[in-house]
C-alpha cells in the first residue's frame, strides 16, 4: 500500500519527481546530547524502509534521468554532507548491506584530522572541564555545561548565534568557547584520504562541498570561486577522476547561497548542485538547486507519511494532478 501511494505522487517519466535524502553523521551508538542524530541501528532501519519504498539511484544517474525526463517511479537518491569519518566506518557497511548507493559531499580542508567549527563547539561543550562557561563576550551570559540537558541547551544557543557570523568573527568566537571550556578535543571526526578512497572504491559517489564550509552568501565572489573550485581540484587529485556535482554549504537559498553562486557553479563546469531547500525536484526544475529532504520521525508510518507529504507538496507546486501510474 505504501508503494502505491508513492507511485501516485512520483510516477516516473515526464511527471517524475526525485526525492533526495540528506544525512550528515551515522553514529555507532546514540548520542545523549543529540538524540535525533541517527545511530547505526536507526540508520539501518531507515535504509530498510527506503529500499522497500523507493528506486534508489546513484545521484549522477538520477541527475541525468531528471534532465532527460525519464526518472523511474519512486525515484530517490541518498546523500551525505561534510565528510565525517563515520560515513565510512558506520554508514558504508549499512549501505552495502542493503545494496544502496549514496553520494558524499566533502569539505576538503577537514580531511586527515581537521574539525569543523560547529564540532569544535560541540566537543568543547561535551568535554568541558568546568560546570559553566562565561559567554558574555558573545552576548549570551553565563551558560551551564553541568548536565546533559544543560549542554544540549547551551549548544542550542551557541550554534545558532555563531553560524552566520563573518568567518573571522566566527573563528574568534569558536576559539573563545573552546578556551572557556578547557576541554580535550578529538582529531578523528572527519574522513582521512584513505577512507575517502574506500568510499569511492565501494562504488559510492563523491561530490565537492567547498574547502572550509563557509556561508557563501557571506564571502566575496573571489573567495567563493576559490572555495568551490579548489575543493573539486583537491578531490580530483585524491581520487584521480572528474568531480561533477557540488553541494552548497548549509544550503538554504538566500541565507546561505545566492543566485550568483548558482551561476558560478554552472560557469565552473559542474553538472548539477544540491541545496537543502525542502521538497523534491521534478523534470524542468533547476538541476543546480536540487532539493533535499529527510524526515525525522521514529515510526515507519510517520516517516512514510512525511515523505509522501513532501512529494505531495512538490506535485502541488508543479500543478500536477496525481493519479495512479
Amino acid at each position: 500500500m505504501i508503494n502505491q501511494l508513492f507511485n501516485i505522487f512520483s510516477p516516473g517519466g515526464a511527471r517524475g519527481a526525485l526525492t533526495t535524502m540528506i544525512f550528515h553523521r551515522v553514529l555507532e551508538v546514540p548520542d545523549p546530547i543529540f538524540p535525533d542524530e541517527p545511530d547505526a541501528a536507526r540508520f539501518d532501519q531507515i535504509m530498510n524502509w527506503v529500499k522497500a519504498w523507493f528506486n534508489v539511484l546513484p545521484l549522477d544517474v538520477a541527475v541525468d534521468a531528471l534532465k532527460c525526463g525519464n526518472l523511474p517511479p519512486r525515484a530517490a537518491a541518498i546523500t551525505f554532507d561534510d565528510g565525517y569519518a563515520d560515513n565510512c566506518s558506520v554508514a558504508l557497511p549499512i549501505l552495502k548491506k542493503h545494496g544502496l548507493p549514496a553520494t558524499f559531499f566533502i569539505a576538503t580542508s577537514f580531511l586527515d584530522g581537521g574539525r569543523m567549527w560547529n564540532d569544535t563547539v560541540i566537543e568543547s561543550v561535551r568535554n568541558a572541564s568546568r560546570r559553566s562557561i562565561d559567554c558574555s563576550k558573545l552576548g549570551l551570559g553565563i551558560l551551564s555545561v553541568d548536565s546533559i540537558e544543560d549542554k544540549r541547551a547551551t549548544l542550542g544557543r551557541l550554534i545558532p548565534a555563531l553560524k552566520h557570523l563573518p568567518n573571522q568573527a566566527r573563528a574568534d568566537a569558536v576559539a573563545y568557547v573552546a578556551e572557556s571550556c578547557a576541554a580535550t578535543l578529538p582529531d578523528d571526526l572527519m574522513l582521512s584520504t584513505s577512507e575517502l578512497r574506500s568510499l569511492r572504491a565501494a562504488g559510492m559517489g563523491i561530490g565537492a562541498h567547498t574547502v572550509s564550509h563557509p556561508i557563501l552568501a557571506r564571502i566575496d565572489a573571489k573567495q567563493a570561486q576559490f572555495e568551490i573550485a579548489e575543493s573539486r581540484s583537491t578531490l580530483e587529485a585524491v581520487l584521480g577522476e572528474h568531480i561533477s556535482i557540488f553541494a552548497y554549504p548549509n544550503g538554504k537559498l538566500g541565507s546561505d547561497y545566492l543566485p550568483e553562486h548558482v551561476a558560478l557553479v554552472k560557469r565552473l563546469g559542474f553538472d548539477a548542485a544540491l541545496s537543502t531547500n525542502w521538497g523534491v525536484s521534478s523534470v524542468g526544475d533547476d538541476c543546480f538547486q536540487i532539493r533535499r529532504f529527510t524526515p525525522w520521525d521514529r515510526s515507519q508510518w510517520r516517516y512514510a507519511l512525511r515523505l509522501l507529504n513532501n512529494l505531495r507538496r512538490g506535485a502541488a507546486e508543479r500543478n500536477v494532478t496525481p493519479h495512479a501510474a
